[in-house]
């Protein structure tokens, strides 16, 4: 594989403003559980090996199951998921293929009945964050050991 820049020893700032950002949402009061499915979902649509590899791995030490990470790139399908990790999905899906139909207002309104306004932002800062950092590690081939 082709060797490309490495952007936290280039501009290592850059990169130390992603982990302040990482950071917010580490402590933000999602449950673990909800950060995993964002991050492993939004890592499946953009298809970064790297970050599917290291977020399924963390997900099954913290108790996550075999069954949910198989089927996550199913949930619609699946009575697994509760209706708010559902809403989360739909949401993680919708913000990371933004340019095909935005966040809808129909799961919008769904998110409004099940999360408050400080739960809705903190979602979407998950799947704004796990976007940047799949952006980074496939434009750079970061490659799972």
């Amino acid at each position: 594989m082709e060797k490309r820049i490495d952007i936290q020893q280039l501009e290592p700032d850059a990169f130390k403003a992603m982990r302040v950002l990482e950071n917010y949402i580490q402590h933000s009061g999602l449950s673990k559980t909800y950060l995993y499915l964002i991050k492993i979902r939004a890592s499946q649509i953009n298809g970064c090996a790297f970050c599917i590899n290291m977020h399924t791995s963390d997900a099954l030490k913290q108790g996550e199951t075999v069954q949910r990470i198989f089927l996550l790139n199913a949930w619609k399908e699946t009575g697994l998921f509760t209706e708010e990790e559902k809403t989360i999905l739909a949401i993680t899906e919708e913000v990371t293929l933004i340019s095909q139909n935005g966040l809808s207002d129909e799961t919008y309104r769904l998110a409004e009945k099940l999360f408050d306004g400080n739960q809705i932002a903190r979602i979407i800062m998950v799947v704004v964050t796990i976007n940047a950092w799949n952006r980074i590690v496939i434009s750079t081939k970061k490659t799972v050991v």
